[in-house]
């Protein structure tokens, strides 16, 4: 860039007056003008941009001074240089700074959570929410999306490792990702700052629910559970956790409509069971049928004319709902089984392990547990295959935990008395 002949000084300008005209102008060189008005001085760069003549405004005097009219000048000269209107750069840096104050992380968090209804269980959206409100949005929330770095978000993730949460440090790495790429996907931002983090955070290790496998033990468990005084659906979401295999939610979630008591065979539909919300809504989830035994018809038989004309099962103290998510754990707990020895979930463990050692055969245990399979077609069939095999399964263990709870110990399981045979 060619040195500009500059013909101002500080003096000059400071003295400079419309003398009685309307406006006066005095050029400092290279484009640069100071515009005198009876009540005002201003700044201009004159240029030609795609032929045409333009004026940039850089500002009044004093508020700029010839230094920083200068500078500004040449500022404007350099994006000349690379084919840049001016006017037409500051205009769109000005929406930016708009748009960027407007696109918070917390903005753009908020309106990603609205999208996920539908897409993620309510639930998990509620913890979502509640861990952004308390780990991310005090650091980020405030921050335009497009300005964090990966620096930052790293620093935000280690606040949360140094309370001991691997895993929601993990979990809020994830969900970060999933805000960026939907910032993308809307034009809000470029890149996504916790790519860069994978590998970087500590590893929450892996760690089983808790759950009773020694067979006295269990027979201990199961007569607290006989014992225990409680409102009628809680002692009968208890008494049935053993004899299921069902996940705690599938449980509690449990309608009138879906159990047959005569054909002794509960059908938990497909939408209530463990899958996303995209393959529920695509029926790629199948429904699950859970063979009852005789012990377990007659729990719900009992409890049929209490909760019976009302659509859960088990209904809460408060009417038209299940039973909370923590109302077996915390029974557990008033029995003296605490988090660490027992948990709800942790009845399908039980179960899968002592039915191994009883002989049975592995996929008709995986088949009553419901885990997921990778094939869809042969979930879908393998759901309602084998049924009888697992009906008398499902028989022989409510028998099995019967002698268990009358303490008789050292049983020898009927299924692996049988194949002795």
């Amino acid at each position: 860039m060619a040195r500009q002949q500059n013909k101002l000084t500080d003096k000059a300008v400071q003295s400079a007056s419309a003398e009685g005209q309307q406006r006066r102008k005095l050029a400092d060189g290279g484009g640069l003008t100071l515009v005198v008005k009876p009540n005002s001085k201003v700044w201009w760069f004159r240029y030609r941009f795609a032929g045409k003549e333009k004026t940039y405004s850089l500002g009044s005097y004093p508020e700029i001074s010839l230094k920083k009219a200068r500078e500004g000048r040449d500022a404007a000269r350099a994006l000349l240089e690379e084919n840049k209107d001016p006017v037409l750069y500051r205009r769109t840096e000005i929406i930016k700074t708009v748009e960027a104050s407007e696109n918070t992380f917390k903005a753009v968090a908020e309106n990603w959570l609205k999208l996920q209804k539908g897409q993620l269980a309510d639930s998990t959206i509620s913890v979502t929410q509640r861990r952004l409100t308390s780990w991310i949005y005090p650091h980020l929330g405030a921050l335009p999306i497009t300005s964090i770095e990966p620096r930052l978000v790293l620093q935000v993730l280690r606040k949360i490792e140094t309370k001991g949460k691997y895993e929601t440090a993990h979990r809020m790495r994830q969900r970060i990702s999933q805000i960026y790429r939907y910032a993308i996907s809307e034009g809000l931002a470029e890149r996504d700052p916790s790519a860069d983090l994978r590998g970087l955070l500590k590893s929450p290790g892996a760690k089983n629910r808790a759950a009773i496998i020694n067979p006295d033990d269990l027979g201990r468990l199961l007569r607290a559970i006989d014992a225990y005084s409680g409102q009628p659906a809680s002692c009968a979401a208890l008494q049935l956790a053993p004899l299921v295999f069902l996940r705690p939610g599938e449980l509690r979630h449990a309608t009138w409509s879906e159990i047959d008591l005569d054909g002794a065979m509960w059908t938990v539909p497909g939408q209530r069971m463990k899958g996303t919300m995209a393959a529920k809504r695509a029926g790629k989830v199948p429904d699950h049928r859970v063979p009852l035994s005789t012990q377990a018809v007659e729990i719900l038989r009992t409890l049929q004319p209490i909760t019976g004309h009302r659509p859960y099962v088990f209904e809460s103290i408060k009417p038209g709902r299940p039973l909370s998510e923590n109302t077996v754990n915390t029974a557990l707990k008033s029995m003296g089984f605490d988090g660490d020895t027992m948990v709800g979930h942790g009845f399908r463990a039980t179960a899968s392990t002592l039915l191994h050692e009883m002989g049975w055969q592995p996929e008709v245990i995986e088949l009553q547990l419901a885990h997921r399979q990778r094939n869809q077609v042969a979930a879908a069939y393998n759901r309602s295959a084998r049924i009888e095999e697992r009906t008398a399964m499902m028989q022989q263990w409510a028998d099995y935990l019967d002698t268990l709870k009358a303490e008789k110990t050292n049983v020898i399981p009927l299924h692996a008395k049988e194949n002795t045979q």
